[in-house]
């Protein structure tokens, strides 16, 4: 059990946190006199907030502003906390940037700060892990056995896999997939990666496995930290509570901190439901036994009728998912269930009469990693079987239920549920586990309420601070908006898109620096970027766009690179990118984010606060793009000396009621009309230091 506090019967010790975090964080602190930090008044008040929570074991919501130091002002409580009371404080964030900020950043700062004063220096031992998913480690024990059996595991090419994998993990420090280039092939680092229980401290003895020194070395951290999607994955399998814990939320007696927590309620119900795939059936089967690779982990241990048995689930699992593919996914990707019978339950007596065979073939053999693999793989059919039973039935009654078609050629069918209302779940595997949880972000607030986010995750009775920026917008931020655009229309389309190009011209090359120009439709994103990439090539300015194969953050350092470039990104750009200084001297919103509530929770949501007496608009589609529209302007001003301009091309922020919510999002309320006749005239951009 991973967990720093045994004694959990006895009187948690004091925990100095509030004391020493107030002297850190005060005018001529420590942080002042330890690092040579200024002091700001919004980052002392968020420490004292969070330690007296942690203390309390309280939930506490923290909205803090861009630049107010979030992260020290956690991490240096936090890391005190877990110390005095031998805890363990896990750290999750949305976005791998901001986790390896934490890791290589943050937190070797923190250990600078604790050295540097004599009162902190019996904190500066404290130590931090990152927690991955099982998948992602190589075994090396499951790796040695599939050597042993390569001739009857794979043919010719994945022994030369087999082997390619055998020679890196003798130079890996960790074992993660990722380090690997190219990636390993699926089929052979399904048989060596740690995620199955052959992966254990009984087999994997010695200290040679690298998931088993991973989770080593979790227990000996006090600062864990990991991703809300892989925390929400734990807690759907039953976190703390499930371990035996009665206080704590990931790990027995923990405390967490969700940093970039305006995600929390959208990653939540991803994970608060059923994802059960045809991509992911077909592969538990063939690992138990491949018929056309002659091949599985029956090849050695079952027989002839267990062979037939999987064959015979592959051959119901083609005729269950095939016809929901044809049928009900032929016309479009994505359909909402709202009745029982749509589908036979062709799998159900198959994945049963398996079970109970891998069942049986498991209690005849003596306790050892063999018989382990057995009944992990018999619970895994048990869980298949269960979940398509449940969905057949439409049994959650609190879920909406839906069908994705995916894959490069829509092959993929995938079973999906998720709650309408996540908050209900929240409480349950968050909130009501005796245990101190922040929630913060630089965007909690909707349209100047925190109330609407405190609904939505359950935290109604939490405390909720909101604190501004220290950064000074008067002086660095200029706002422009576009009064002549046409309204968004479907009859007027092309006419719209056309002047969106025309208004994108003219503002990104009258800006020396680098422009971020956000779009809500990748369709008007590739028009606008077919008709201008010739224009920035002739202006010679570098120009970058989602979708042409590099990642976000590759893009991103792109951006850094160059200083003068143009980059058009959608919906994930709008949150995450971190580009300081003249390299991103303008941020462009092309449209208001709204989301179109089509897809079936959107839908659902809808449907239930219509039946509530809500109005959807209002309380659902309206905040959330309040939010993203924050996120999208939050990329500019990343630093105290950071400037530039917020230029908005969509004229519903002058001509609609709720307009003004946006106009108030904004952390400089005086802005510009621009118009195709006073544009040159009245925009102005900053002169760059560095213009190129």
């Amino acid at each position: 059990m991973i967990g720093l506090h045994d004694d959990a019967g006895a009187a948690p010790p004091v925990s100095h946190a509030p004391a020493l975090a107030a002297k850190t964080f005060a005018v001529q602190g420590w942080l002042q006199a330890g690092l040579g930090l200024e002091h700001r008044p919004q980052q002392e008040q968020m420490a004292r907030a969070v330690a007296a929570a942690m203390e309390g074991d309280e939930v506490l919501l923290f909205e803090a502003g861009t630049g107010v130091g979030k992260s020290l002002a956690y991490l240096v409580p936090g890391i005190i906390q877990a110390l005095d009371q031998s805890r363990q404080m896990i750290v999750s964030t949305h976005t791998i940037s901001l986790q390896e900020q934490i890791e290589t950043q943050d937190l070797p700062l923190c250990r600078r700060l604790f050295e540097s004063v004599g009162a902190l220096k019996p904190y500066a031992k404290f130590k931090s892990a990152v927690l991955v998913g099982k998948a992602n480690y190589l075994c090396t024990t499951r790796l040695a056995h599939a050597l042993q059996g390569r001739q009857e595991l794979f043919p010719t090419a994945e022994q030369a896999e087999l082997q390619r994998l055998a020679a890196w993990a003798k130079t890996s420090r960790e074992g993660l997939r990722h380090e690997l280039n190219p990636a390993p092939a699926p089929e052979v680092w399904e048989v060596v990666n740690a995620d199955s229980s052959a992966c254990s401290h009984k087999n994997c003895a010695g200290g040679g496995c690298f998931y088993q020194r991973a989770r080593a070395r979790l227990r000996q951290a006090q600062v864990i930290i990991v991703n809300h999607s892989l925390l929400f994955t734990h807690l759907n399998a039953g976190g703390a509570s499930e371990k035996g814990g009665t206080r704590g939320v990931l790990f027995p007696d923990d405390f967490v901190v969700l940093d970039e927590a305006q995600t929390v309620p959208e990653v939540a119900t991803e994970h608060f439901g059923l994802r059960l795939s045809s991509y992911g059936t077909d592969r538990l089967l063939k690992y138990l036994w491949h018929p056309q690779k002659k091949r599985g982990l029956l090849h050695r241990l079952g027989g002839a009728r267990e062979k037939q048995l999987v064959e015979e689930a592959l051959e119901a699992a083609e005729q269950f998912f095939g016809f929901l593919r044809d049928s009900l996914l032929a016309r479009q990707p994505v359909v909402r269930l709202r009745e029982e019978g749509f589908a036979e339950p062709w799998l159900d007596a198959p994945l049963l009469a398996l079970g109970k065979a891998v069942g049986a073939l498991a209690d005849r053999l003596d306790d050892g990693r063999d018989r382990d693999e057995l009944l992990e793989q018999r619970g895994r059919l048990t869980t298949y079987r269960t979940g398509i039973r449940q969905f057949l039935g439409l049994n959650a009654e609190d879920h909406v239920h839906w069908l994705e078609r995916s894959g490069r050629k829509g092959q993929i069918v995938t079973l999906r549920t998720a709650p309408v209302d996540v908050a209900p779940y929240l409480r349950e595997h968050l909130l009501r586990r005796k245990t101190a949880v922040v929630f913060t972000s630089a965007t909690l607030a909707m349209g100047g309420q925190i109330e609407p986010y405190q609904q939505r995750v359950g935290a109604e009775e939490a405390r909720a601070v909101v604190v501004a920026s220290p950064f000074d917008y008067e002086r660095n931020l200029r706002v422009y908006v576009a009064a002549d655009m046409p309204l968004p229309s479907p009859a007027d389309a092309r006419l719209a898109v056309d002047a969106l190009i025309d208004y994108l011209e003219f503002c990104t090359l009258q800006v020396a620096g680098g422009s971020l120009v956000l779009f809500t439709s990748y369709h008007d994103l590739r028009r606008c970027a077919d008709a201008l990439e010739p224009v920035y090539a002739r202006h010679r300015r570098p120009f970058f766009m989602q979708g042409a194969e590099a990642s976000r953050t590759e893009l991103a350092r792109r951006m850094r690179s160059a200083g003068n470039a143009i980059l058009f990104g959608t919906d994930s750009f709008w949150t995450g990118v971190d580009v300081p200084g003249d390299a991103l001297s303008q941020v462009v919103i092309t449209r208001l984010p709204f989301d179109v509530p089509t897809h079936p929770v959107a839908e659902a949501r809808a449907e239930w606060i219509r039946e509530r007496g809500g109005n959807p608009f209002n309380e659902l589609t309206l905040p959330e793009a309040l939010v993203k529209f924050r996120q999208g302007i939050g990329r500019l001003i990343r630093t105290q000396t950071d400037r530039g301009l917020v230029t908005i091309l969509d004229a519903r922020v002058l001509a609609k009621a709720y307009g003004r919510l946006f106009l108030e999002c904004l952390p400089k309320r005086e802005y510009q009309r621009l118009t195709r006749e006073n544009r040159a005239a009245r925009f102005k951009p900053f002169v760059c230091s560095d213009p190129r």
